[in-house]
């Protein structure tokens, strides 16, 4: 997990410019410390273990660094862009790379935020496996559209179930609690594989679900607790990336439906794969040490942000959720798309728009939360009924526009829900947010579904859904307060100050 030992080596002419930064400590991507005789060792960075030594002769300069990344499941990842960054020393001051935070990490912190991806991962296969198996299982069992609504409907009041998790979470400590889900998620949703009848299915993904829910919103509890201040955007751009490569194995996985009338049962079975991050999270994952620091301490919870909050995620899942819930149908139903070319479109619109989540995650730190959602969430809403309402090419780019903007705005809404409530009910407020969210969604499936089967076009539906997302930005940008560049402890007096290393 850790990663081989790695060795660069280089040299220089005497004198010239890099020979002489060489014998000078860094101060890029780590920040190092100077032993003397032309020794350096790790003083904050990313790094499991670190050194670099400098021998100096009359002709070359001659640095070599030997390294061990500590970055979890995703080391490989990163291997190629940490060693070209400690090849090419970047000047003090100079911003850091595109695929870094802007703070400097931890050794903690990057292992942090890696296995909190992939619990994201596992969170967002939980829940986005009934969404886009929905169709397939109602089509195997004769349910309508109406049917189908309701069942979708049925799954998201589940998401009551995660709101213990949440509570537990600021009682036991995040650590416990995400390591508990990460182990019941994928058992439990696994059990629709064996579901005799579509609302058996439905009753086995009203447990297995929310459960993924609560770990996604644990996971970002912890990593807002854990991240420096000026990368907690940043480090939900990361979580969402990882979410989607989750959601990617569900959807990559919708070519087993084409396979025969219960073909879709193997993708359930598909849950099971994600057992040994659970082992992983056990074995590696530590608690945050914000909790560590006031979970003993009694907090008030701040019922006028915790309103304004929750309104914003009802509004604008009142939109969100059937516009994911009824994709497929559409394609399926309106423009007649087989199990695979469902999953190619969502594929292909989706996977370049994924990226917008790292261009929001810069942008929310960098210019600011709000100014990120008054721009981008119009154009994304747009798009998005758009991707209702045509065909061909013009629908493909609607969806991919509107999936790219949506995600540079994701990072942005996303943050305050951990942001603006003190660390003694964090969990508790992000749950009670996220059950509000759900429960909205499960209006906004319910009203498309009905409005479906008395006659109106997706279309039509989708953009007096749209509204909801516009009132949501709307409340976002006038009532928010600007909360980058800030410690979680300036914004919640009430929680004591702790170092960020």
């Amino acid at each position: 997990m850790r990663g081989r030992e790695q060795t660069l080596t280089m040299a220089w002419p005497h004198g010239s410019p890099e020979a002489q930064v060489a014998t000078t400590a860094r101060t890029d991507l780590l920040e190092e410390l100077d032993l003397g005789g032309g020794r350096f060792d790790q003083s904050h960075g990313p790094f499991h273990t670190y050194r670099r030594e400098v021998e100096t002769t009359p002709e070359v300069v001659r640095e070599t660094i030997t390294y061990r990344i500590r970055i979890p499941w995703f080391g490989w990842l990163f291997a190629l862009p940490i060693r070209r960054s400690l090849r090419h020393r970047r000047t003090a001051g100079a911003p850091s790379p595109w695929w870094a935070p802007p703070d400097r990490l931890s050794a903690r912190q990057a292992s942090t935020l890696a296995l909190l991806a992939m619990a994201s991962m596992v969170a967002t296969f939980a829940n986005t496996l009934f969404t886009q198996t929905a169709n397939f299982a109602a089509d195997a069992f004769g349910i309508t559209d109406r049917g189908q609504g309701l069942g979708g409907a049925i799954v998201r009041l589940g998401v009551l179930i995660a709101l213990p998790f949440a509570v537990l979470a600021d009682r036991i400590g995040r650590r416990r609690t995400i390591i508990l889900t990460a182990w019941l998620a994928p058992l439990l949703c696994a059990l629709g594989a064996l579901a005799p009848n579509f609302w058996v299915l439905v009753a086995s993904q009203t447990v297995g679900r929310p459960l993924g829910i609560a770990l996604a919103l644990l996971a970002g509890v912890a990593a807002a607790e854990d991240m420096p201040r000026n990368s907690r955007a940043y480090a939900v751009s990361v979580l969402a990336l990882a979410a989607g490569l989750g959601a990617g194995v569900a959807v990559g996985a919708l070519k087993l439906a084409d396979l025969g009338p219960n073909g879709w049962r193997l993708i359930y079975l598909l849950s099971l794969i994600w057992i040994p991050v659970a082992v992983s999270l056990m074995r590696r994952l530590m608690e945050t040490r914000r909790f560590e620091t006031v979970h003993h301490i009694a907090q008030p919870l701040n019922r006028r942000r915790l309103a304004l909050v929750a309104a914003v995620a009802l509004t604008a899942n009142l939109f969100v959720a059937p516009a994911s819930f009824f994709q497929n149908r559409y394609l399926d139903d309106v423009r007649g798309y087989s199990g695979g070319g469902i999953a190619m479109f969502t594929l292909l619109t989706g996977t370049p728009a994924s990226l917008g989540l790292i261009v929001g995650g810069r942008l929310a730190d960098a210019v600011g939360r709000r100014t990120v959602i008054l721009v981008c969430t119009p154009i994304s809403t747009a798009c998005l009924v758009a991707a209702f309402a045509t065909h061909g090419s013009a629908m493909w780019a609607a969806a991919l526009i509107g999936g790219f903007t949506t995600a540079i705005c994701y990072p942005a809404y996303q943050v305050y829900r951990t942001e603006l409530f003190p660390t003694g009910n964090r969990g508790r407020a992000n749950g009670i947010v996220t059950t509000t969210a759900l429960l909205s969604g499960s209006v906004g499936i319910l009203v498309v579904g009905w409005a479906r089967d008395h006659g109106y076009s997706f279309g039509q539906v989708m953009g007096i859904m749209g509204v909801g997302q516009l009132i949501a930005a709307s409340l976002a940008y006038r009532y928010y307060p600007e909360t980058a560049h800030l410690e979680l402890e300036a914004l919640n007096p009430d929680d004591p100050t702790i170092s960020e290393n």
